[in-house]
């Protein structure tokens, strides 16, 4: 084989996983767009585009262990082993995918924010079809058959509709814990079939509150060669940098306790997930209340909301219902 043969193999393999990797991106899309709306979990996404098993085995085959190569990174070898532990642990995989959320929730976010500022009972009413929807697709999987799912029902139900009523009466602040406590749970509803990650920001009131800053912050950031470094975008640097702290320690830890719990009592965890989503339907119902006057056109608008969130889940669930959950 001649030099240049080999050169054009070598492009051609780089094309190929250069391909690979912007599909990888388009799935995150995806992806990060469920996840943007409460409702369709990330997970589910990533099991209806092939991609959830790749993700799971991914995440658990992060080793923080790796950063000690760090300090000798000026070394050749020291740097090859480092990019061979890295493609190994498929990072180059979640970084494209992660790329992809990423994207689609900033673009989101923008949407949402809006939305909620201009007709925020359809929106809340969108919201509640998404998840009253998302509640009866789980319940269809499985559900009550014993006492321990009884058991887990009541306590999903009851937490949900106790949390659902204070944050819809916006007594949950938000401060720096609770933003980072919210990172660790929300992650969860990201990676594991079920429950969004936005939901359960929702549920904890955090929602409009991660919106608002994360558009606040693209705006400061694009803004900084004009306006400089200002307070206010240290500020959201610090709330967004706190929750993506949450986040990561809840990728090794409340995620892997709900795989277990899944793994190991897989009926009672979600007769707790689908009585959590059941319960947290207050808070959307609160909102649509509030922001509705109750006129003919108001009402066929929260109407015609709901029916449409909960049209998209079903329709979603139909053409995959072929898949394993």
């Amino acid at each position: 084989m001649t030099t240049g043969e080999v050169s054009e193999d070598v492009a051609t393999e780089g094309d190929t996983k250069l391909r690979g990797l912007l599909v990888v991106y388009c799935k995150g899309l995806a992806m990060g767009s469920a996840d943007a709306v409460p409702g369709v979990s990330g997970g589910t996404i990533a099991l209806i585009v092939g991609i959830y098993e790749r993700l799971i085995a991914a995440l658990t085959a992060l080793d923080p262990a790796v950063l000690g190569s760090l300090p000798a990174l000026h070394r050749a070898d020291a740097r090859s082993a480092l990019i061979a532990d890295l493609r190994e642990m498929d990072v180059p995989f979640l970084l494209a995918l992660g790329g992809g959320m990423v994207t689609a929730v900033i673009i989101l976010a923008r949407v949402v924010e809006v939305a909620l500022e201009t007709v925020p009972g359809p929106t809340f009413a969108f919201f509640f079809g998404l998840i009253g929807a998302s509640a009866i697709v789980l319940a269809e999987r499985e559900w009550l058959g014993d006492t321990r799912q009884i058991i887990a029902s009541v306590i999903g139900f009851t937490i949900a509709f106790v949390i659902a009523g204070i944050s819809g009466g916006t007594g949950v602040p938000s401060s720096l814990p609770i933003l980072f406590a919210a990172g660790a749970l929300a992650i969860s509803g990201m990676l594991l079939p079920g429950i969004s990650g936005a939901f359960i920001l929702l549920l904890l009131g955090q929602y409009n509150t991660m919106t608002s800053t994360l558009n606040r912050f693209i705006d400061g950031v694009l803004r900084v060669v004009v306006d400089g470094v200002t307070a206010q975008l240290l500020e959201d640097t610090i709330v967004i940098g706190t929750f993506l702290s949450g986040a990561v320690v809840g990728v090794f830890t409340v995620a892997y306790a709900v795989r277990w719990a899944l793994e190991n009592y897989r009926r009672a965890t979600l007769a707790f997930l689908v009585s959590l989503m059941v319960g947290s339907l207050r808070l959307p119902v609160v909102e649509v209340l509030a922001a509705t006057d109750r006129p003919p056109a108001d009402v066929l608008g929260v109407v015609v909301s709901a029916v449409v969130g909960a049209a998209f889940v079903l329709a979603l669930d139909w053409s995959t219902a072929d898949l394993d959950y």
